[in-house]
C-alpha cells in the first residue's frame, strides 16, 4: 500500500531513534496497514525495548486523546511529564501536528450492512459523499472511522464513485485482497473464481493477496485475478464497458466461457454454475440481461458447441456438445 504523505513525512523527520519509530509505527497502525506492514511491525515489537516504548507512546497517546476532542488546548497532568522522555515528546508533537490539520473536521462515523435481493441494484449515498452502486446478490459492510474508510465485500458486486479525502482513503476488502484508492471510480467483483477490479476513472491500488505484488490500476484497466490459479489478467476496456451491469444489460466481446459463466453465478440464486476445463477457454461475444440471466444460458449451445447438463444437486454444468 502506498503510506499517507503525512505518514511519510513523520517517518522522514524521526526515524532515527527507538521512540521516533514507536510514534511512526504508531501512526501507521491508525491507517489499514498492509500485510507487509503488519509483519514488519510484529517483528520490530519483539524486540524488548520496541514493545516498551510503544506501550509508553500508546499511553501517551491516551493523555493527548482529549485534545483532538476538545479542539482546545488541555493542559497534560504534571505527574506524566517527567515521565516523558524528550525524544517520545518529540515525537508525540510531530504526529500531533499532523493530525492537528483534522481537528475541527470531525468526521462521520458509519457502519452498515447491505444484503441486496436476488434482483435489482440498489444505490446508496454514504456520509462521505460517495456513491455506492450495489448488485444483485451482493453482501457487504461498510466501516467507516474517523481515520479510514473501508468496505468488505463478502460477495457480489459493487460500483463505488468515491469523494475524495486524501487523509482518509478508502479499502475494498474482499476475502485477502485489498484495493485502496483516493478519489476514483471503480467496480469490484467477487464471485466463485475470480475477483475482478475494473477502474472508470483515476487510479487503484490492487493486491490480490499476500503472496502477489501491488497492481496499480488506472482508467478504462480491468484485472481478473484467478483464485484457483492465482494469475492476474489484465486488458482494456471502453468506457462504456465499466460497470455496465447498472444498466440492467451487460455487453461481452471475445469472453472466455468460464469468466462469463463465473459472471452469470451472480445473478442466479440457485447453486453456482460449473463449466467443463474442455471448454472453459472458448471465446464467446453477447449481451446479457442481468434480469433474465437463463436467457444467456439457453443460449450458449448456439454460440458455442456446448450444452448444459442438470445435476444432481439442482447445479447446472455447461459441458462440450460432443
Amino acid at each position: 500500500m502506498n503510506r499517507l504523505s503525512d505518514i511519510d513525512a513523520l517517518d522522514s523527520q524521526a526515524s532515527d531513534s527507538i521512540d521516533a519509530q514507536a510514534a511512526s509505527w504508531f501512526a501507521r497502525n491508525r491507517n489499514a496497514a498492509s500485510r507487509a506492514d503488519r509483519k514488519a511491525f510484529a517483528a520490530w515489537q519483539a524486540v524488548p525495548a520496541h514493545a516498551r516504548a510503544y506501550a509508553e507512546f500508546e499511553q501517551l497517546w491516551a493523555d493527548l486523546a482529549q485534545l483532538q476532542q476538545l479542539n482546545k488546548a488541555v493542559p497534560l497532568p504534571k505527574r506524566k511529564l517527567s515521565l516523558w522522555r524528550p525524544a517520545l515528546a518529540v515525537a508525540a508533537a510531530l504526529l500531533c501536528a499532523v493530525l492537528a490539520t483534522h481537528i475541527g473536521a470531525p468526521r462521520e462515523l458509519y457502519h452498515t450492512q447491505v444484503a441486496a435481493h436476488a434482483k435489482g441494484m440498489r444505490t446508496m449515498h454514504l456520509p462521505d459523499g460517495s456513491t455506492l452502486y450495489v448488485n444483485a446478490n451482493t453482501q457487504l459492510r461498510v466501516d467507516f472511522s474517523a481515520h479510514q474508510r473501508v468496505l468488505h465485500l463478502d460477495k457480489g458486486q459493487l460500483y463505488i464513485e468515491v469523494a475524495a479525502d486524501k487523509e482518509r482513503p478508502l479499502y475494498v476488502q474482499a476475502g485477502e485482497s485489498i484495493i485502496r484508492v483516493v478519489g476514483t471510480g471503480f467496480d469490484v467483483r467477487r464471485s466463485q473464481q475470480q475477483l475482478v477490479v475494473s477502474v472508470a476513472h483515476g487510479q487503484v491500488a490492487f493486491e490480490p493477496d499476500s503472496k502477489s505484488a501491488i497492481t496499480l490500476l488506472g482508467a478504462r484497466q480491468r484485472a481478473a485475478y484467478s483464485y484457483a490459479k492465482g494469475t492476474l489478467q489484465q486488458q482494456t476496456l471502453s468506457a462504456e464497458e465499466v460497470a455496465d451491469w447498472r444498466s440492467g444489460h451487460l455487453s461481452f466481446r471475445n469472453r472466455e466461457l468460464a469468466s462469463l459463466i463465473d459472471e452469470l453465478s451472480l445473478y442466479r440464486p440457485q447453486p453456482p454454475l460449473q463449466v467443463s476445463k474442455a471448454v472453459a477457454q472458448l471465446k464467446v461475444s453477447g449481451n446479457l440481461d442481468v434480469n433474465d440471466p437463463d436467457a444467456l444460458l439457453n443460449a450458449l449451445p448456439a454460440l458455442l458447441p456446448v450444452k448444459t447438463v442438470v445435476l444432481a444437486d439442482g447445479s447446472v454444468r455447461v459441458e462440450p456438445s460432443k
